[in-house]
């Protein structure tokens, strides 16, 4: 029998409470459709009773195929009161990818869209773990049949039962959800996120970004992610409203959007404050109501925080730093961002953080090491990859516990304020000495007219690695390979100046949109 008053918590609570205090309110916009909190509680509930008649249960995987749109959504809640563990995988992926990530957490179910279907069909019925496939769209008998176990979505929300979810079957120590890595270092890992990792994350985001219930949130990152997910986790648990969109492809668009329903918060990432900064009739949308700015994957250059001020005069502007592995670390309150503009913050609540040598022991303030963070959003590993679990949760500083050591070399000041270095697969040895991609990538970015830039080290028989750059200009500026090495002459030591310096059109990018350093040589 379900336990309606559970003492502890899971994660899909935050959507049964609040669709229960806050019914009619419009939880999501997407697409031109607008839908309360009530409905989606409804619809989710109704999913979640087909999932389970189709063979769903306790711990088994579900892989959503799919854009940000309103059944992703309402998919992700309805997988957790299914008390099965959500994989949103990002619907840029190709075929070959999604069959390995198929083979690798053998789902019991599949949610697509038929417009992926030329993508998913040939994956799914490959794959021998699948009990039920849920398509949306208006997908025609004959690729319907061809799945296994398929149904339509229309026909799935119908079965089932709109008024109330499964039983609860879950505690919060159970996984809630995997998300695979980006994989541009090597295979995707699935990261294995439990109800407690992500109820303890949301709740100390939500504490230093303020969050209100009169929110309105952008949503134009990934769901498949855990930046873009947390935008929709934290509107649901404060009762806020989420802008759902597929991303940021068409900012005039999203920006009259923005107008348009009042957004107050914009999550966004460097690639789309780049495209923000070239964005000519920027100054003709009234962004007042703006009143927070975040900014994650990559610490900003100076010249995007001062855009940001003049476009957001009002705003609160948080630089933010974190991994798949914990969700969130560290954030950068607005007060400090001059005074510490390089930083990427310090720890979020309820978490601590540290520096270590190749030992394990702690360092003193101002030396480089790795990143090792202590708290209950820290992820209870990888996959079925124990190896690389071992290696990435080590023990503590107390008895008996874990840590996540990060793989990232950073390091810290005296008060405590973290700044990121490199990651430890990516420094450049060269002369003898290491040289970090991001402190050379950070110069370059805060060149006039560079508008990004990835630094890589390629083989050299006299240096041992050379730093070699590459570089995409803003639109109608140029500047030869000698102006821009003179440049960083004039800002870095000898040994971080760029050998070779290439011109780009664009950079390569993971499903993320990070920058992919394997696609460069």
């Amino acid at each position: 029998m379900q336990n309606i008053h559970a003492p502890v918590p899971l994660l899909h609570d935050y959507l049964i409470q609040t669709a229960a205090r806050l019914p009619d309110k419009i939880a999501l916009v997407s697409m031109k459709q607008r839908i309360s909190y009530g409905e989606i509680e409804a619809r989710s509930n109704a999913l979640a009773h087909s999932l389970v008649a189709g063979g769903v249960a306790r711990g088994d995987r579900v892989v959503v195929f799919a854009d940000n749109t309103l059944e992703t959504a309402i998919s992700f809640w309805a997988v957790l009161k299914a008390n099965a563990v959500v994989c949103i995988v990002n619907p840029l992926t190709k075929s070959e990818k999604l069959a390995y990530l198929l083979h690798d957490c053998r789902p019991a179910a599949l949610i697509s869209d038929v417009h992926l279907h030329s993508v998913f069909a040939e994956p799914a019925r490959e794959c021998p773990h699948l009990r039920c496939v849920i398509v949306s769209g208006d997908i025609d008998d004959a690729k319907l049949a061809s799945l296994p176990s398929a149904r339509r979505w229309d026909d799935a929300l119908a079965a089932g039962n709109r008024a109330a979810p499964p039983a609860r079957e879950c505690i919060d120590i159970d996984l809630a959800a995997i998300i695979y890595t980006s994989g541009s270092t090597g295979d995707p890992k699935g990261v294995m996120i439990t109800h407690r990792n992500m109820l303890t994350a949301c709740a100390s985001i939500v504490s230093y970004l303020e969050v209100q219930e009169d929110e309105v949130i952008l949503g134009v990152l990934s769901l498949a992610y855990s930046y873009g997910l947390y935008q929709m986790i934290m509107a649901f648990r404060m009762g806020a409203r989420l802008i759902l969109e597929r991303s940021f492809a068409f900012p005039a668009q999203i920006l009259k959007q923005m107008v348009d329903e009042g957004v107050t918060a914009f999550p966004g990432v460097p690639t789309i404050f780049s495209v923000l900064a070239e964005f000519k009739s920027l100054k003709d949308y009234d962004l007042s109501r703006i009143r927070c700015v975040t900014n994650a994957a990559a610490a900003l250059p100076l010249k995007h925080i001062q855009m940001l001020r003049e476009v957001f005069p009002t705003a609160r502007i948080y630089s933010m730093y974190g991994l798949t592995e914990c969700n969130r670390c560290s954030y950068l309150p607005p007060k400090d961002i001059d005074r510490k503009t390089l930083s990427i913050g310090i720890a979020i609540p309820n978490t601590e953080m540290w520096i270590a040598d190749e030992e394990g022991n702690k360092v003193p303030p101002g030396t480089v090491g790795q990143l090792v963070i202590r708290g209950a959003n820290v992820m209870k590993g990888y996959w079925e990859k124990p190896e690389a679990t071992a290696k990435a949760l080590r023990p503590g500083p107390l008895p008996g516990e874990l840590v996540l050591y990060t793989g990232d070399y950073c390091k810290m000041d005296e008060e405590g304020y973290l700044y990121f270095v490199s990651r430890m697969d990516d420094i450049i040895k060269s002369r003898g000495e290491k040289v970090a991609p991001k402190e050379v990538e950070h110069t370059l970015m805060n060149i006039p007219g560079v508008k990004e830039a990835a630094v890589i080290g390629v083989p050299d028989d006299m240096l041992g690695q050379a730093v070699k750059a590459f570089v995409v200009f803003e639109q109608g500026f140029t500047m030869t390979e000698k102006q821009l090495q003179k440049e960083c002459q004039a800002r870095l030591e000898s040994v971080m100046v760029p050998k070779y310096i290439v011109a780009v059109d664009s950079l390569p990018r993971t499903d993320t949109g990070k920058i992919k350093k394997t696609g460069l040589s």
